[in-house]
């Protein structure tokens, strides 16, 4: 029961180290700059303990608020790149003498090394207005539906 309890808290603390939806920050983040007048860039990064699903659901809730700022009801996915980085930490390895006596006691700890993935997506995202009676194209996302949806889940974990 011990291990359950504490494996629960691990995670706990280990999610609320995930990267939050908002402004790009020194842990990632979300920003858009504007391109042409329908195609904006979309930029998203986590750090190391973000998982890259989360990063694509930044990618389509700022495609969603942009589109409704923009007066827009759907937006297209017109291009997009993994933008992922890793790097490598690596901790020195220690050694501690003890003397006891006339004795001596070493303890060795060995350095390790650790793979930290951090993802990243970059989009060019087309906005557009559909009429209504009117059929969105092939790949349109319904902004309104994916700040309802994407956006409450994101913003509940804030």
């Amino acid at each position: 029961m011990k291990k359950l309890v504490m494996v629960a808290a691990l995670s706990v603390a280990l999610a609320s180290c995930a990267t939050k939806y908002g402004e790009m920050g020194y842990a990632g983040g979300v920003k858009a700059e504007q391109v042409t007048s329908d195609i904006w860039r979309v930029v998203a990064r986590g750090n190391g303990y973000t998982a890259s699903s989360r990063v694509q659901d930044f990618v389509l809730l700022k495609s969603a608020e942009l589109t409704l700022a923009q007066g827009g009801t759907h937006f297209v996915i017109a291009g997009s790149q993994d933008q992922a980085s890793v790097g490598i930490i690596t901790t020195p390895g220690t050694s501690t003498v003890n003397r006891i006596g006339n004795s001596a006691f070493i303890t060795t700890s060995p350095g390790y090394s650790e793979t930290v993935v951090k993802p990243g997506q970059d989009a060019y995202v087309r906005i557009i207005k559909v009429g209504l009676g009117q059929q969105p194209p092939p790949g349109a996302f319904s902004a309104a539906e994916i700040d309802k949806i994407v956006g409450a889940r994101l913003r509940a974990e804030q």
